[in-house]
């Protein structure tokens, strides 16, 4: 790949103007993203970056005509879009290839459903698989091939229509490190050297280091709703270097970005309520990094990159993990780190019981949900309460799916803090065998 292979960016291929999107739920609306705003130039790659609940896979799929935006404006190639767009393919996630067929059936099926000619239909194809370093698994089925050679057919299949937009729904994150990054390197390779029938191309990633690897701009969206809260430009020519300075600062100021707890609204930390999401993170999670940090070389201090690499843990990964300390009390979040409080220094230094007690005051104190059941058992004649009472509290503010997500989440926090007991079978709340325990 040469160094100098910045591709010149050009006209606007794809742009949104104001574009919300909410779900409804009864007489209430949820609102996912919340007037966004984004162009997507020729000659370029663009990265989403968010955490969870930043409406980065939604936004992706409005773009591919998929779900429809509540309001605002999307034009492409300078007209307005009212249905899917031509011209824009997708990759997703998982390889959603179809077991029945082989290799080049798989790449074929689009241009089938385009009422391509078959002669044509089989030429492409084939030029398609070639392109993309599949040259002689034409008939193999996807059981016979490895998780980057799915994923490499998912490319085929999107390249063949010859699109002008490529969307990518986090292409490599269900490979091992070694595969996603040859494929990554390819794929760049291939761009630099003009080898895509593609103009343009945007890509969800919850991986920072990857977004700067890849991208020439990255927009960063909020979460709850997603809003475009930060713009920033990649000036580094391919191939990049991970290890050079400029490149390892890049992604320290994105991530202290992404850290940042404060809003220019507010001075304060935003407390949880009773109707809060909680995160699926577990406590043999929490106690894992509390553990690292105090211990050599952090000492109670570490830049969140350099512990994330270390702990081979990603965006979607470790940011739910240390928001939920920081919201319980034992980190907090500045600057791109992640410090241990007094609290969470206590905690990694002690024993198992009193590590519980420690949690379960935490616990209490800082999350309402926690606090809520275990006072309703509290005033209960019989110190029980069935699930469904503290699930249709939540559903008055979370979609359905959500509360009982969350409501999984304390049951799991709450039984390791012995603050109640939860009965699995009868879906029952109780006091039993957990009074002595705080």
């Amino acid at each position: 790949m040469p160094n100098d292979s910045q591709m010149s960016i050009g006209q606007d291929i794809f742009s949104l103007a104001n574009v919300s999107r909410g779900f409804s739920k009864g007489s209430d609306e949820r609102l996912v993203l919340d007037g966004v705003n984004l162009q997507l130039r020729e000659g370029e790659i663009v990265g989403l970056l968010g955490r969870s609940g930043s409406g980065k896979s939604t936004l992706l799929r409005i773009i591919a005509g998929l779900i429809q935006a509540s309001s605002g404006e999307i034009r492409y190639k300078g007209e307005q879009l009212d249905g899917p767009p031509e011209g824009v393919a997708m990759v997703f996630q998982t390889f959603a290839l179809f077991p029945w067929l082989t290799v080049l059936q798989n790449v074929e099926a689009g241009l089938e459903a385009l009422g391509v000619e078959p002669r044509d239909r089989r030429q492409r194809a084939l030029a398609a698989i070639d392109l993309i370093g599949l040259d002689g698994f034409e008939n193999a089925y996807p059981r016979e091939l490895s998780g980057g050679m799915r994923q490499r057919v998912g490319f085929a299949r999107a390249l063949v229509v010859n699109p002008t937009l490529l969307l990518m729904d986090e292409p490599f994150s269900a490979l091992d490190v070694l595969t996603a990054e040859t494929l990554r390197t390819d794929l760049l390779d291939l761009w630099s050297h003009r080898q895509l029938p593609i103009k343009s191309v945007l890509i969800v990633t919850h991986n920072i280091e990857e977004a700067v690897f890849m991208c020439d701009r990255i927009l960063v969206l909020s979460s709850n709703p997603g809003r475009v809260v930060a713009e920033t430009k990649v000036p580094f020519p391919h191939p990049r270097n991970r290890l050079d300075p400029a490149f390892r600062k890049m992604v320290d100021d994105i991530y202290a970005l992404m850290t940042a707890r404060r809003s220019a609204h507010t001075t304060q930390k935003v407390k949880l309520e009773l109707g809060s999401p909680l995160p699926e993170v577990s406590t043999n999670l929490m106690a894992g990094l509390l553990e690292a940090l105090e211990g050599a070389p952090y000492n109670g201090k570490a830049d969140m990159p350099e512990i994330a690499q270390t702990l081979l843990l990603e965006v979607d990964d470790l940011f739910p993990v240390a928001e939920i300390l920081e919201q319980l009390g034992f980190a907090e979040l500045k600057e791109g780190d992640i410090l241990l409080t007094a609290a969470g220094k206590r905690f990694a230094s002690e024993g198992t019981q009193a590590r519980k007690v420690l949690f379960a005051e935490h616990l209490l104190r800082n999350v309402p949900l926690a606090a809520r059941i275990r006072k309703v058992l509290q005033e209960r004649r019989g110190q029980r309460a069935p699930r469904v009472r503290f699930e249709q509290e939540l559903e008055d503010s979370l979609s359905d799916g959500l509360a009982e997500e969350t409501l999984d989440t304390v049951i799991s926090w709450g039984r390791y803090a012995e603050i109640f007991s939860y009965n699995d079978h009868t879906e029952t709340f109780s006091l039993e065998d957990v009074e002595g325990a705080i």
